[in-house]
Order: structure tokens, then C-alpha cells, then sequence
């Protein structure tokens, strides 16, 4: 019997991405800002690659796989101020292969006492259904893949063309993100008898602030992170503690009813790992484990004489 409710539970999940859903969630969001935000593209001034891998719901058969790459540049082409960056997300979840491309550019220039920036981003978005079905025997859903057009039943591969737009500004101690992606919501075609599978159009709203402590080695970083289909929304607040600009840990919260913790180190000055453990407080607990995230980045100065910056790695950049 729990067999049956564990699979009607995944024949849910994996509806959503056919008629639209959130993009996939990240709890070391303050990592992966370039896959929803191509105006942060060349903010730290330097040459960043990170990659990140996202097991949710360890062991809960069908449950959300998600890899991330991000690669960004700050460039100066002809004297202009902007950034260069790709970012690759592949999302399997349920039948579900999904992977999106992107290729983004941004446009900086000061103001007040920072830099604000435009961004846009496009490239394509792959959606993949390889469906096999596993219903008990002796249920009402035995039937349901052949008698219903609505349950699709056959492979699908197909590809759209996906955009992006973002504005975003930082200081030293502050930064402020309004993004939006899938502006064109890529849709799909459908299958006989079905609605069109489409992705829809998510907006994004992130913030964040340093605050030093009486121990000049220690800094707090709370931050906000909002994110909406226009349907359904999602808040998350997060709050690191840093040490001597190396170490952290910290844990956040947010709406879909998960506690996460989070440690992380920067090694040799350049490289940064981290690693962080989502803990659902809803009934799900019960047919999982937990949720995973392993993150591995480095970043370096394009020229070994540039000249000094200010110092911005205490919000994770």
C-alpha cells in the first residue's frame, strides 16, 4: 500500500513540469545567482567556474536530480564595463530529462557607491519524457497509460529557444537582484490529447547585506531570496556566519516547509567547496532521507598585474 501512495505521489511531481513549474531549487543559492540572473555576470571582477550537484530527497525513487555549471568573466571590450557567462542546468526529475543552455551578457556601470548592471540571457531549453510506468496491479490506475491521452506513454525529445533579463546592483556590503527567466515561456509540442508542456515564466527577487561583528574575523550574512511562477511562490532566508573570510556556516529557512544547514571552507585563496542538508519538516520526511548539495568553485584574475580592487568575497562572490 505505501508503494501505491509513493507512486501516485511521483505521477504528480512528474505533471508539473509538462504544464509548467518552478525552476529547480537550490539551498546554496548564493552560488548558482547566474543561473537566474544574467545582470550578476563579471560582478566579482574575475574568472569564476562553479559547479554544483543537488540530490533531493535521497532516496525516494523518481525525486529531483539537479547539476549545475555556471561560468562567468568580467570583460572590458573596447573600455566598456560588462561580463560574459554561460550557465548549464541539467534537471532530471520523475521521466523527466530536462537541460538548459545559456549563454549570458551584462552591462555594468557605477553608481552611488557600487555597480549596477543590466543583463540578458538566451539560449535553448531541452525537454525530455522517457515514461515507464510502474502502477500496482488490481487499482483503478491500471488502465489509466493506455485508455487516457492525457498520460503520455511514448519518448519525447524536444528543444526550445529560452530568455532571460535581469538587473542587478552591489556595494561592498550590499547587493539587490530583480530577474526574471523563461520570459518566453518555451513551449513544447503536445502530445495527442494533451495541453502543451510548456515552462513558465519565473521572476526572481534576492538581497543580501554583510555585516561585521565585534571580531573583525567574523562577518554576518543574511539574506533574502524570493521566487514566484506567478501561481505559487517561495521565500527563503539565509544567514551565514564567516571566519577570517575562509570559513562559514550558517542555515536557512524557507516556505516549502525545510530547514537547511550549510558549512563551507575557501582553499588556496581560490577555490571554494561547501556542502549543505535539507531537512523537511512536512510529512515527506517519512519516504526520504534528506536532501543533498555539493558545490565546487575557483575564481582568478584574468591578468596576474591587475590593480587592487575592493574586497567582496564575504557575500560569496
Amino acid at each position: 500500500m505505501r508503494k501505491y501512495y509513493i507512486t501516485a505521489l511521483i505521477l504528480l511531481i512528474i505533471g508539473l513540469p509538462m504544464y509548467g513549474q518552478q525552476d529547480p531549487q537550490f539551498s546554496q543559492n548564493m552560488f548558482t545567482r547566474l543561473s537566474y540572473n544574467p545582470a550578476y555576470t563579471g560582478s566579482h571582477g574575475q574568472i569564476c567556474v562553479t559547479a554544483l550537484h543537488r540530490q533531493q530527497w535521497y532516496g525516494f525513487e523518481g525525486a529531483p536530480e539537479i547539476s549545475v555549471f555556471n561560468f562567468d568573466a568580467a570583460i572590458s571590450p573596447f573600455g566598456i564595463k560588462s561580463g560574459i557567462g554561460l550557465s548549464i542546468v541539467q534537471d532530471k526529475i520523475g521521466f523527466n530529462d530536462n537541460l538548459g543552455a545559456n549563454l549570458s551578457l551584462a552591462y555594468r556601470f557605477e553608481l552611488w557607491e557600487g555597480d549596477f548592471a543590466i543583463g540578458v540571457n538566451g539560449g535553448i531549453i531541452s525537454y525530455s519524457l522517457n515514461p515507464n510506468w510502474k502502477i500496482p496491479s488490481g487499482t483503478s490506475l491500471h488502465n489509466s497509460v493506455s485508455e487516457d491521452p492525457a498520460i503520455p506513454s511514448e519518448v519525447k525529445d524536444e528543444m526550445a529557444l529560452d530568455l532571460g533579463f535581469g538587473i542587478y546592483y552591489n556595494t561592498d556590503e550590499l547587493y539587490i537582484g530583480v530577474s526574471s527567466t523563461h520570459l518566453n515561456e518555451p513551449t513544447f509540442q503536445p502530445t495527442e490529447g494533451s495541453v502543451s508542456p510548456k515552462i513558465k515564466r519565473n521572476y526572481y527577487l534576492i538581497s543580501g547585506y554583510t555585516i561585521p561583528l565585534s571580531d573583525t574575523k567574523l562577518a554576518l550574512n543574511p539574506s533574502l531570496m524570493v521566487q514566484s511562477d506567478g501561481t505559487t511562490s517561495q521565500i527563503g532566508l539565509n544567514t551565514h556566519l564567516t571566519y577570517n573570510k575562509k570559513f562559514w556556516g550558517g542555515v536557512s529557512l524557507r516556505t516549502d516547509r525545510t530547514v537547511t544547514g550549510m558549512i563551507g571552507a575557501k582553499l588556496f585563496d581560490w577555490v571554494k567547496v561547501g556542502y549543505s542538508y535539507d531537512f523537511a519538516v512536512s510529512e515527506i520526511r517519512q519516504y526520504n532521507e534528506g536532501s543533498h548539495e555539493i558545490m565546487v568553485g575557483f575564481c582568478f584574475d584574468a591578468k596576474s598585474d591587475k590593480s587592487p580592487e575592493k574586497y567582496k568575497s564575504v557575500r560569496f562572490l
